[in-house]
Parts: C-alpha cells; sequence; structure tokens
C-alpha cells in the first residue's frame, strides 16, 4: 500500500528527472473523422499540438516523447521547431495505447533511472492547464506509488443492458473518473506494463494496481477532458480561446 512520502529503498542519489509520454499511434475511429483524432484542428492546430505545448511548457519536465504508429506521415508536414529542445518523436506505436507506452517505455531504457518520473498524457486532452499539472507534480511528491488527475464522479450511474435500457442505478460514493497526466516512477512503470496482459489495459494506474499498489488520486476538474466525440472539439477550442483570451 502507498501513499507517504518517504524516498523508497531504491532511490539513487542522484535527481529524479520529469519524463513525459504521449501515445498518439490511434486512429481515433470513435470520432468517425478521415483524419486520426489526434491530428483533428483545434483552435488552429491539431490537438497533438495543445498536448505537447502543455507539457513542454512545464520547466521541470525535461523530455516529451510522442508514440506515434510507424507509418505515420502526418506528423513530420506539422511546424514542431518550438518544441525542438525537448520533443522527440518516436515512430514505435503498437496496437492499443498500452503498447505505445509500453513501446516507449523501453525506448527510454536507454537514458531514464529507476527513480526517474514517468508522466503518460492523452494526445487528445488539450485543455490541461499549468495550475492542474503542477498540482500533479506536487501532491503527487514523492509518493511510492505514483498519481494521477481525476474527478470525483458527480452524476447517477447507470448499468444498461444489452438493448441500452437501464437495468440498476450504481452507487456513485468513491467513484472517481481517471484523467491524465498519469505520473509513476519509471522503474515501477515499466515493471507492472511488463508483467501485466496490455489487453485489459486501460490507463498506467490500472498497470500499476495490478501490482497490488494504490495510485494517489489528485483532484482535477472538468475542463481537462478527453476530445472523444465531434461535439467534444467545439468545446475544447472555446476553453483553448478563453484561455488565450486570459494570459
Amino acid at each position: 500500500m502507498c501513499g507517504h512520502a518517504g524516498r523508497p529503498d531504491f532511490f539513487t542519489s542522484h535527481m529524479s528527472r520529469y519524463l513525459a509520454i504521449i501515445p498518439a499511434a490511434g486512429a481515433g475511429t470513435r470520432m468517425g473523422a478521415v483524419l486520426p483524432k489526434q491530428y483533428l484542428g483545434c483552435d488552429g492546430r491539431p490537438l497533438l499540438y495543445h498536448a505537447i505545448a502543455r507539457l513542454c511548457a512545464h520547466p521541470a519536465i525535461e523530455q516529451v516523447c510522442v508514440v506515434l504508429a510507424p507509418g505515420d506521415r502526418r506528423f513530420e508536414t506539422y511546424d514542431w521547431q518550438r518544441f525542438s529542445a525537448k520533443l522527440q518523436p518516436l515512430y514505435a506505436g503498437g496496437p492499443s495505447r498500452a503498447a505505445s507506452v509500453l513501446n516507449a517505455l523501453e525506448h527510454l531504457d536507454r537514458g531514464a533511472q529507476a527513480d526517474d518520473w514517468i508522466l503518460v498524457h492523452d494526445a487528445a486532452r488539450p485543455c490541461l492547464s499549468a495550475p492542474l499539472l503542477e498540482r500533479l507534480i506536487v501532491e503527487v511528491g514523492e509518493d511510492r506509488c505514483g498519481g494521477l488527475l481525476a474527478v470525483p464522479v458527480a452524476d447517477t450511474l447507470k448499468r444498461a443492458g444489452n438493448d441500452d435500457h437501464s437495468i440498476a442505478t450504481l452507487a456513485r460514493a468513491g467513484l472517481w473518473q481517471a484523467q491524465t497526466p498519469q505520473m509513476f516512477r519509471y522503474d515501477l512503470l515499466l515493471r507492472a506494463f511488463r508483467s501485466c496482459d496490455l489487453t485489459k489495459i486501460t490507463d498506467e494506474a490500472a498497470a500499476v494496481e495490478t501490482l497490488g499498489l494504490r495510485p494517489k488520486l489528485v483532484h482535477s476538474d472538468a475542463t481537462n477532458f478527453k476530445v472523444t466525440h465531434a461535439q467534444d472539439l467545439v468545446l475544447a477550442q472555446l476553453l483553448l480561446q478563453h484561455a488565450a483570451e486570459k494570459k
């Protein structure tokens, strides 16, 4: 069980680094669009641009690894020069998000240390704010398990049958909606992904939970949502424009 700020025995004397992974090899079929979801336009930029910008802007994050499909030819058509000091494209995407993250972790094995922090963020979650990212880093602190941004479930939940009719009302007490980034020590996350069934893993916290550990839930808010359906693009654009006007 985790949840305290004590330093694990495997820590070395060097200062832990912060490295980020953005899995961006999916086709985004639920959007029903011609382009893969990460390349859909939002406020004049592809969704992926905004995810990259949020992570590259944090001074503590040294590298942002974007995991692309091996045959991706769209990424190179955009101008990423602004992020060249931190951005690293990796054409090693797998058949699932989990497989892509594992491939990135294996790639980072060349330079990552056991106690380096890995932040995994969705390519289609463009409205992550600087305060939320900072809150995640600060509140996870030195927690042995790591943690993730999440929001307590507020709406009543229904379980549906095969005919899309409600068959039960679920108690929402203690339920949270997971978001990203999710942040874990490199060696812990790599061990979790290597030992679990990738076909059953939907996020990094789920992989860590298979080791019997309990990641910390860090309060987020609804603005850090994932673009899943076409109408989500409209809301994301409004939020991005509002954030730009406040600067």
